[in-house]
């Protein structure tokens, strides 16, 4: 099972940007799925955004569609998340997940579904 961390997080302010990452190290996290997930304080673990091993196909929350673009590169090393315009809401601790295989599916929006997680990489927005 590859170990996925998590990096660019910060503080910003309400309408700012941030571009997240994720990766193994440097190594390949396969053909697989990628997801992005986070928690907010006192708050469950949710779904954000997932990308197929293709990069083709993209699903995002309703509430930052238009705002977030999940990315990965060629190599498959690292998965972006550009968060734009974000808001207080948004406010959380982010993770990353590898799907089983190169498709998300309903099942990836669980997290529930992932046995284990990184540290995750936190996000404030606040004035």
């Amino acid at each position: 099972q590859v170990q996925l961390a998590e990096s660019g997080g910060g503080l910003v302010e309400p309408g700012g940007s941030l571009r997240l990452s994720c990766g193994a190290s440097g190594r390949t996290f396969g053909y697989r799925a990628m997801n992005w997930f986070r928690q907010a304080p006192g708050k469950a673990r949710e779904w954000v955004a997932s990308i197929s091993a293709s990069g083709l196909n993209r699903s995002y929350k309703d509430s930052v569609k238009g705002r977030f673009t999940i990315s990965m590169d060629n190599a498959r090393i690292t998965v972006y998340l550009q968060m734009n315009n974000l808001k207080p809401e948004d406010t959380a601790i982010y993770y990353c997940a590898a799907s089983r295989g190169p498709y998300y599916s309903d099942q990836d929006q669980d997290a529930h579904s992932f046995g284990s997680w990184g540290q995750g990489t936190q996000v404030t927005v606040s004035s």
